[in-house]
């Protein structure tokens, strides 16, 4: 994997922090060119009231247009269960490739039966424009950039690797957040323990680029690490904390966390790369399966 890292290359990045979701989307402009690629976007949802809209798009859009870019990559590190996605929103006002591990296929296989999907629900990954496998690269302008398969969270989680910038999804927090859950379908604690060590293998100045923070006892919400910091003081698998010690935590500490609160909308969503359900008569609809998750 190391084979690909450039630390030469130095990408442009610029955060969006969605204060509804805690979630952070990146803009990541190549420095050599007006390419750029939008990471982790979303759309936002008054889940009460069953109302989609788009201001944390359209400030992502607004600002690619205003610096004259163009948008060559839109990219899901994986298949969020706490926001949705608004990738497709953002493809037809700016163009650009809607890419997701390819493992997409285990979560739409998990989650369409979950969710009671019928035969015309696709679960071969074809809403999305590229299906990345472990390794694989792609071009943001001139920039290279690459896929590390990071498994654990979900089953289709990916780390991207541009120039001296990674940007991890949820399978690391901030040193003093830690890591993501590991029990939802398809997760598991000591496969995720295996990927967060993948990530910590890179250089030790390589920046690390947070999809989430919670701003932990009260600190200044944050989303840039290194990977020398995360190796040294991540609380959950820093300091040489053993893979029994992390798998022993981690399951402990997620039999106590309540679901997140938009997991039923947003793995319906995102699972078809962001568009929103329809019935047979094609108004936009949501389901809610009953003691499913």
């Amino acid at each position: 994997m190391n084979d690909h890292v450039n630390m030469n290359v130095v990408p442009d990045v610029s955060a969006h922090f969605d204060d509804a979701t805690n979630t952070i989307s990146y803009i990541v402009k190549d420095s050599d060119s007006d390419h750029c690629a939008i990471i982790d976007s979303v759309m936002d949802i008054d889940y009460a009231a069953g109302r989609i809209t788009y201001d944390h798009a359209d400030a992502l859009i607004a600002e690619v247009q205003q610096r004259g870019l163009t948008l060559d990559w839109i990219i899901e590190t994986h298949v969020h269960a706490d926001h949705l996605s608004a990738a497709p929103y953002i493809q037809q006002k700016l163009g650009g490739k809607i890419g997701v591990g390819a493992k997409i296929l285990v979560v739409q296989e998990t989650f369409g039966k979950v969710f009671n999907e019928g035969t015309e629900f696709q679960r071969d990954g074809s809403q999305f424009d590229q299906l990345f496998e472990d390794g694989d690269t792609y071009k943001i302008g001139t920039m290279d950039a690459f896929a590390i398969y990071t498994p654990g969270h979900t089953p289709a989680c990916m780390v991207h690797v541009i120039g001296n910038a990674a940007f991890v999804g949820d399978t690391l927090f901030m040193p003093d957040g830690g890591s993501a859950r590991a029990d939802f379908p398809g997760g598991d604690a000591g496969v995720l323990y295996d990927s967060i060590q993948k990530v910590l293998a890179l250089p030790d100045e390589m920046r690390l680029f947070m999809c989430h923070d919670y701003g932990p006892n009260g600190r200044d919400i944050q989303w840039e690490t290194t990977v020398g910091e995360e190796r040294a003081h991540n609380i959950h698998v820093g300091a040489g904390k053993t893979r029994e010690d992390f798998i022993k935590f981690r399951t402990e500490r997620d039999a106590q966390l309540d679901m997140p609160r938009l997991i039923i909308p947003s793995l319906q969503v995102n699972m078809r790369a962001g568009e929103v359900p329809t019935d047979k008569d094609g108004n936009p609809v949501l389901k809610v399966p009953v003691n499913g998750l």
